[in-house]
Formats: structure tokens, C-alpha cells, sequence
């Protein structure tokens, strides 16, 4: 019988030859995304995602015109999916947005554009469009709100 120990190697050992190439692919890419846009556009949608004070009297001031009725018909509520599709731009330390969403009504589909700036933990808007876009032949834009 042989009594002599085996020698395990070490973890680094066995696996520094996947771990140094991995780990430097994963930094590289991590610094892309912190010093990149790439990562403000995902605190904007964060934000945007948790403001939903903001998309909700927007859509009662587009459900209060009557045109948009006309066209769009009974305004669906804007669920939180229709926020991470659209698209969204926080300035001024996140005291002023532009954004983006999509709304859906009982007869067509619509994109609405939100220009706003917070006031006293109020949102003013200075900007509310609905634009049509199905059914296409009523594609336009209807300004609910401008800037006065």
C-alpha cells in the first residue's frame, strides 16, 4: 500500500487560465457602462418608472380633449411596461424631463410626448402631444399642452 498524499492543486491553479481573460471582458464592460450614457439612460428609466405622478396627469389632460376621444377613443391607463419602451431624458438635476410614451385606445394607438419641469414637487407642463399614429389615415398631432 502507498501511503504518500496526493497534492490537490490550488483553485487558482486549476482555473486561472478562464478566470483572468473573464474577469478582464467583465471589467471592461462594466467601465463601458459606468462612464458611458449608457448607464444615465438606465437611472432615467429607474426614475421615470417610479414617477408615475408625472404620465398620469399627463393622460387625464390628453383624456380631456375631445379630439383625442374622437380618434383614439376610451384611453387605456398607461401601464409600467409603456414607460420602459418609451423613451425618457431627465436634466437639471432631474427637475426637467422629456419624454416619451406609447398610449393605447379603444379605436387606435397613439405616442405622447411629455415636456415638463417640477415646481415645488409639482410637474408644470410645458409641452403635452398626442400623436396619432394608427389607424394611419388620422395619423397627426394634437397639441394638449404648449408652453406659454
Amino acid at each position: 500500500m502507498n501511503n504518500e498524499l496526493i497534492e490537490h492543486k490550488s483553485w487558482w491553479k486549476r482555473n486561472w487560465k478562464w478566470f483572468v481573460p473573464v474577469s478582464g471582458i467583465v471589467l471592461i464592460i462594466l467601465s463601458v457602462f459606468i462612464f458611458s450614457r449608457i448607464g444615465g439612460i438606465g437611472a432615467d428609466l429607474a426614475q421615470a418608472y417610479s414617477d408615475t405622478e408625472l404620465y398620469q396627469d399627463a393622460l387625464e389632460k390628453a383624456k380631456s380633449e375631445q379630439k383625442v376621444i374622437d380618434l383614439l377613443g376610451e384611453i387605456e391607463p398607461i401601464d409600467k411596461l409603456a414607460i420602459l419602451e418609451g423613451e425618457v431624458l431627465y436634466t437639471n438635476n432631474n427637475q426637467t424631463v422629456n419624454s416619451t410614451i406609447r398610449i393605447t385606445g379603444t379605436k387606435g394607438k397613439a405616442r405622447m410626448d411629455i415636456t415638463a419641469d417640477k415646481i415645488e414637487n409639482q410637474w408644470k407642463y410645458k409641452r403635452i402631444n398626442v400623436r396619432i399614429k394608427n389607424p394611419p389615415e388620422q395619423k397627426q398631432t394634437i397639441e394638449i399642452v404648449t408652453a406659454e
